[in-house]
C-alpha cells in the first residue's frame, strides 16, 4: 500500500498542510540515549520547497529534538489523517536549527502568526518522502487549537521565557545541550544540567 514520492508536489503540499497535528522523532547518537517524538500543532508548519520543510517552534518543557539535531540532524515527521480517508505521510531528512537574527528564522516565522512562545526555527532537507495506508488510526473530529502556550507565555513575559527557557532547555535528558534564553548549543557552557535532566 506504501508509495515513495520523488518530492512534496502541490497536491501532497495541500494534504499535509490540511493536517491540523503532525509528529517529530529524533533520536541522539548514543545507544543508551532516548528516543524522543513529539506531537507538534497550530499554525506554524510550512512546505519551503519540493524537498524542503520547516516550522516556528515554540517553547515547551524539553528540549529534545533541538538538541538530537544540533548533534546529528536525522529526523522523521509523520502526517496522518484523521478523517474518514486514512492516510500516513513521513518525511525523512537532516533538521537544522535557525535561531533569531538568522534569514531562515525571519523567512519562516513571518509564514506565520506571531506567538510569544517562539523559540527557533526548525528546517528539515527531505530526503524521503513516503506514505502508507493508515488503516489503524482511529477516525476523530477536531474541537479547536488549545491556546495554553500562548497564556504560558504572556503571562511570563519576555523575561519569564527566558528563565523558563535556562531552566527548563539548557540541557536534553541524556545532557546534550540545549538552547538559553534565545541563544545556541554553547549558551548552556557553565549551566549544570538539573536532576530531571540527568535522568
Amino acid at each position: 500500500m506504501g508509495k515513495l514520492f520523488d518530492s512534496i508536489d502541490h497536491r501532497l503540499q495541500a494534504w499535509i498542510e490540511a493536517q491540523p497535528m503532525w509528529f517529530v522523532a529524533t533520536a541522539p547518537l548514543s545507544e543508551d540515549g532516548h528516543v524522543n517524538l513529539s506531537p507538534r500543532g497550530h499554525d506554524s508548519f510550512s512546505v519551503l520547497g519540493p524537498r524542503r520543510v520547516a516550522w516556528v517552534d515554540y517553547t515547551g518543557s524539553g528540549i529534545e529534538t533541538i538538541a538530537h539535531l544540533n548533534e546529528n540532524g536525522r529526523v522523521c515527521l509523520m502526517f496522518n489523517s484523521f478523517d474518514a480517508r486514512p492516510r500516513i505521510v513521513r518525511l525523512h531528512g537532516r533538521g537544522t536549527v535557525h535561531l533569531p537574527g538568522d534569514p531562515l528564522f525571519d523567512e519562516v516565522v513571518a509564514l506565520h502568526p506571531e506567538h510569544p512562545s517562539t523559540r527557533a526555527v526548525i528546517v528539515v532537507d527531505v530526503t524521503r518522502v513516503s506514505d502508507s495506508c493508515g488503516w489503524g488510526v482511529p477516525v476523530m473530529e477536531q474541537r479547536g487549537e488549545r491556546d495554553l502556550i500562548r497564556l504560558h507565555a504572556e503571562k511570563k513575559g519576555v523575561e519569564g521565557m527566558d528563565a523558563y527557557r535556562v531552566e527548563k532547555n539548557s540541557w536534553s535528558v541524556d545532557h546534550l545541550p540545549g538552547l538559553v534564553a534565545g541563544g545556541g548549543a554553547e549558551s548552556g557552557d557553565g549551566i549544570e544540567p538539573t536532576v530531571a535532566g540527568r535522568q
